[in-house]
């Protein structure tokens, strides 16, 4: 049997119906949440949950990102070098473009928690594990 995973699928996570895929969906989705949240036994058990916390975790991330690149030259420019400023930036804009990849991904591994699957695309468009 062939599982699909889509484009922006995390690659730490088996593909919808696999064997254990929803154990390394969760675990996946714990490694994007605050540490405390492995502590909450219910997020375990109901992994939809745990999605969508970590959908809210991630976003909360992003919008963060992007509101310290409004706020960073501003802030540290009395305070740091110029190159330094410039630097910490490029650090925000690689984060945020990260942290849209995961809040993709996070979204991907919802949306298949709650039933959805992927069809297959035409050989070498997708990500397909045995």
């Amino acid at each position: 049997m062939v599982h699909v995973a889509p484009p922006g699928w995390p690659a730490d996570v088996r593909p919808p119906d696999a064997p254990d895929w929803e154990r390394t969906a969760v675990g996946w989705l714990l490694d994007q949440c605050p540490p405390e949240y492995r502590g909450h036994a219910v997020l375990r058990r109901h992994p939809v949950a745990l999605a969508r916390l970590a959908g809210w975790h991630v976003d909360a991330c992003r919008a963060s990102a992007r509101h310290g690149l409004t706020q960073a030259r501003t802030a540290l420019r009395d305070a740091l070098p110029a190159d330094v400023v410039e630097a910490t930036i490029a650090v925000l804009l690689a984060e945020e473009a990260r942290l849209a990849g995961v809040e993709r991904a996070v979204g991907l591994v919802e949306a298949a928690l709650r039933g959805r699957r992927f069809p297959a695309r035409m050989p070498g468009l997708g990500s397909r594990h045995e």
